[in-house]
């Protein structure tokens, strides 16, 4: 069984500034990192691998240093990592995105077979939810999105069956293979990686592809040139206005959200003064 997890290199969130000149995320500023959505993709990817053999693939769009984040996969327990990167991919929205990693799966497909593929739910770094599904209406496959759990896949039948998060519970879907996942964190937890992937992970170096790598690529939908997507303006909470950035666990945020309802009754208030 040959699964393939679309990865991404995203800034810390939890570290990165807004520049106040160009009202754009200064990625400088915070260190890069594997988005945590993709390490639960990659660490489902290995478990179905042990259950069911194959192998794990894992692809990433960016810039050469994204091969750390790939790096961090192969630690986790990937086999094989892929990256595309060309200055033409530069400045790609999630439509652009989309395409280009479908013309690398493309090449995946024909070289050596998948029948799986796995995204995180969304990248830290945008939110949007979009290149998962957006690969698969590419790919022809059916999107599985917020999955919480494989309950089982069905190699010989073609088919598998998923728990997926809704917003009152979960419902269970059953599928044909192959077709593409996008996880929730809840899927599993990422375990310790053991010294010896450490040790291959450290050595490891990609396959680096190019545009001119890829088969009938359409220029006009790569890059900016291929992103309808336009960002008016970005900044920072204005902490002057008495706003207040709530840091801690879920748990820390929710008591110190509740606490501020209580002290300020009025923040119930509607606009005609009822509580």
């Amino acid at each position: 069984m040959n699964i393939l997890v679309c990865i991404k290199q995203v800034p810390d969130t939890k570290i990165i500034k807004v520049n106040p000149k160009t009202n754009t995320l200064d990625r400088s500023s915070a260190p890069a990192i594997l988005n945590p959505y993709d390490a639960h993709a990659v660490e489902e990817a290995v478990r179905l691998k042990k259950e069911h053999g194959g192998k794990v693939m894992v692809l990433s769009m960016g810039p050469p240093q994204a091969a750390n984040a790939i790096r961090k996969c192969v630690e986790i327990g990937a086999d094989e990592g892929f990256l595309i990167s060309d200055r033409k991919f530069a400045g790609a929205d999630t439509l652009a995105t989309s395409y280009a990693l479908f013309k690398a799966i493309e090449k995946l497909e024909k070289e050596q077979g998948i029948d799986l593929v796995l995204c995180g739910k969304h990248a830290i770094d945008g939110d949007t939810g979009q290149v998962g599904p957006g690969i698969a209406r590419r790919m022809g496959m059916p999107p599985l999105t917020n999955v919480i759990n494989v309950r089982n896949v069905d190699e010989k039948n073609k088919k598998i069956q998923v728990d997926r998060k809704i917003e009152d519970g979960h419902e269970i879907i059953e599928s044909d293979l192959p077709c593409l996942l996008t996880v929730e964190k809840e899927i599993n937890q990422v375990a310790y990686s053991p010294f010896p992937n450490m040790m291959r992970a450290a050595r490891y170096k990609p396959t680096v592809w190019t545009v001119d790598d890829l088969d009938d690529v359409d220029i006009k939908q790569l890059g900016l040139k291929g992103s309808p997507t336009i960002v008016g303006r970005m900044w920072p909470p204005d902490k002057s206005s008495g706003a207040e950035i709530v840091e801690g666990s879920t748990e820390e945020k929710v008591k110190r959200v509740v606490s501020v309802l209580m002290e300020k009754p009025e923040l119930f208030a509607s606009k005609g003064g009822e509580k």
